[in-house]
């Protein structure tokens, strides 16, 4: 495992308060997990929302692909030793990567998947997938079971509403037991069954950690 390293408070509140602001179910349903996994999870909460921005700032698929690679080379430097460029999010990011051994290929699997945007649709099976991935390293979590239901969840979170969407969650629902571990990213699963007011969605996801059920 790399050195350790420690983001700057101001770097945490940044990613405390894009995440809030940009991905709020998620970021909800984060605050669940203990902490360091918490603010784990809202580091990469906000490098995936980063990467997503990376096609929706530009139409120019050169311009996105040159963001992506900034990111690669960002990956790369928080699962190293030194210190990491400054910006907030890469410096919440390599806290997160050396606390939990995360490793680089990790990281470029997920902006390998996002990069696919650039060109065309977005594989959200693939793109799911890698985020659940690291996310559920930064929970200790890594039974098989509770990966596929992570990825489904993770998957149907980038999906519209529909048919295929309400599919996913019910394959997943119905595989078997899950690690309550990983509730913090199975939670938003709730919010994607119907339609909710935004003052509900909190009252929701904890009456559905309480009960232990997503």
């Amino acid at each position: 495992m790399s050195q350790s390293y420690r983001a700057p408070e101001a770097s945490h509140r940044y990613v405390l308060n894009t995440v809030r602001e940009a991905d709020r179910d998620r970021f909800l349903a984060a605050l669940f997990a203990p902490e360091p996994a918490r603010t784990g999870l809202m580091a990469l909460l906000a490098f995936d929302h980063e990467l997503a921005r990376a096609h929706a700032v530009t139409r120019e698929p050169l311009l996105a692909e040159i963001r992506l690679q900034w990111w690669r080379e960002a990956a790369a430097e928080a699962a190293g030793s030194g210190k990491p460029r400054a910006q907030p999010v890469v410096e919440s990011l390599s806290e997160t990567v050396r606390r939990h051994g995360l490793t680089p290929e990790r990281m470029i699997a997920l902006i390998d998947a996002r990069a696919e945007e650039i060109e065309g649709p977005l594989d959200v099976v693939r793109t799911g997938a890698a985020f659940a991935d690291l996310a559920l390293a930064v929970l200790g979590v890594d039974d098989a079971m509770t990966c596929k239901a992570a990825h489904a969840v993770a998957a149907a979170g980038l999906m519209g509403e529909g048919e295929e969407r309400r599919a996913v969650l019910l394959e997943a629902r119905a595989a078997g037991k899950v690690d309550l571990a990983a509730l913090p990213i199975l939670l938003p699963a709730r919010l994607l069954d119907r339609p909710m007011t935004a003052w509900r969605k909190p009252l929701a996801l904890w009456w559905a950690a309480r009960r232990g059920r997503w």
